[in-house]
C-alpha cells in the first residue's frame, strides 16, 4: 500500500468550499483513476489533509499528473489556499 498525502492550509471559512471540492472528485478518483484503493478528508484546526490510498508509487505519481488532478482538484482549491500544498508520498513497509 502506499499513500498520497496532500497538506492543504485552508482558512475556516473556505473549508466547506473545500469539502466540497473533495466530495464532488472522491467517486470519480475511485472509479476512474488506476490503483486508487481510497481516499479521506482529514480535518485539524490547523490544516485539512487529503489522503489517497494506492497500490503502487507509480500509479500515486501517475494521479499528481492525471487531467482529474492538474484540472478538476487544484483548479478548484487554488482560490482556496493559503499557503502552496505539501504532498508526499508514503509507502508502506
Amino acid at each position: 500500500m502506499v499513500y498520497l498525502q496532500i497538506t492543504l492550509k485552508i482558512a475556516d471559512a473556505n473549508r466547506a468550499a473545500a469539502a466540497g471540492i473533495y466530495q464532488k472528485y472522491r467517486a470519480p478518483f475511485l472509479n476512474t483513476i488506476t490503483g486508487a484503493k481510497s481516499k479521506e478528508l482529514l480535518v485539524r484546526d490547523e490544516d485539512v489533509q487529503v489522503l489517497h490510498g494506492f497500490d503502487s508509487k507509480e500509479n500515486a505519481n501517475a494521479y499528481l499528473q492525471s487531467e482529474l488532478f492538474t484540472t478538476d482538484v487544484v483548479g478548484g482549491l487554488k482560490p482556496l489556499l493559503d499557503a502552496a500544498p505539501d504532498v508526499r508520498i508514503y509507502q508502506v513497509v
